[in-house]
């Protein structure tokens, strides 16, 4: 009986940081480095998923401290959108991100809200084990 094809929620982290849109990149920074993740949700007034950043977007080299106190991440987050379904088939993300070059995307419900994030190396431990260890690499 063949297994059923792997879906973005298999591969999907639940959202550990979420900041608003608001939030300035300093204060992101703080909120990241009491994490364990590379990533942090961006919401805005409405409490929907934004789209994401990175630590290494959040720290710019060689920025000033004004900067960073006064440039509010929607400044600086990338648009990512469309983001990823969790039932959509994680093939399809995985060719989607590698198209697009992105290394993580936001996973939201049909309200807009955020329920995880995937990454490239996710998807890739998915459908690695759903193809016996033979996937090709994102």
């Amino acid at each position: 009986m063949p297994s059923p094809t792997p879906t973005t929620a298999d591969a999907m982290l639940a959202p550990e940081v979420q900041v608003s849109d608001h939030t300035s990149i300093d204060r992101a920074l703080d909120v990241l480095r009491g994490s364990h993740t590379e990533f942090v949700l961006i919401r805005d007034d409405t409490g929907r998923c934004a789209g994401l950043v990175t630590r290494e977007q959040l720290a710019v080299p060689g920025a000033k401290p004004w900067y960073a106190e006064n440039t509010r991440v929607r400044d600086i987050a990338p648009d990512h959108s469309p983001f990823a379904r969790p039932g959509m088939a994680a093939v399809d993300v995985a060719a989607d991100m590698r198209e697009r070059s992105l290394a993580a995307l936001p996973v939201v419900d049909d309200d807009g809200f955020a329920l995880g994030i995937v990454t490239a190396t996710g998807l890739e431990t998915v459908l690695a084990a759903s193809a016996g260890g033979t996937a090709e690499r994102l």
